[in-house]
């Protein structure tokens, strides 16, 4: 791959891939953070479900960082990384990172720590299996 953060590859197991569309996009053409937060959010719950075996809520969002902007157009792919696993709770690292449609290069575009807490039926925290 080409591009300008060469050196910089996403690290983790990548969860989703989507493509930014004019609905997510301000007047600018620029993607809302919280399109990018939201995709954040579900990736790293679908490996939070993974590793606990059930239902888990979002707890905390540590050091939400916006580094460049998305495009209309542009692929973001989001990858997770499991930090740490307690006796409910789980940190995973997050990372989305943004390829125009008509190039090979990539650049991260968002990280931040997600906290999930492993949930039952009645939404009380539980042991993760």
């Amino acid at each position: 791959m080409s591009g300008e953060f060469l050196a910089d590859q996403p690290v983790g197991e990548p969860m989703i891939r989507q493509i930014a569309m004019p609905a997510d996009a301000n007047a600018n053409g620029d993607i809302f953070g919280g399109w990018l937060m939201s995709a954040m959010d579900l990736a790293a719950g679908n490996m939070a479900a993974r590793v606990s075996r059930g239902r888990c809520a979002t707890v905390s969002v540590d050091a939400m960082t916006f580094l460049k902007p998305v495009k209309i157009g542009d692929e973001v792919s989001v990858y997770c990384t499991l930090l740490s696993i307690g006796r409910t709770s789980m940190k995973i690292s997050v990372e989305s990172w943004r390829r125009a449609r008509i190039t090979e290069d990539v650049y991260r575009v968002t990280k931040a720590v997600f906290t999930f807490v492993a949930i039952d039926a009645e939404g009380r925290p539980r042991p993760i299996a």
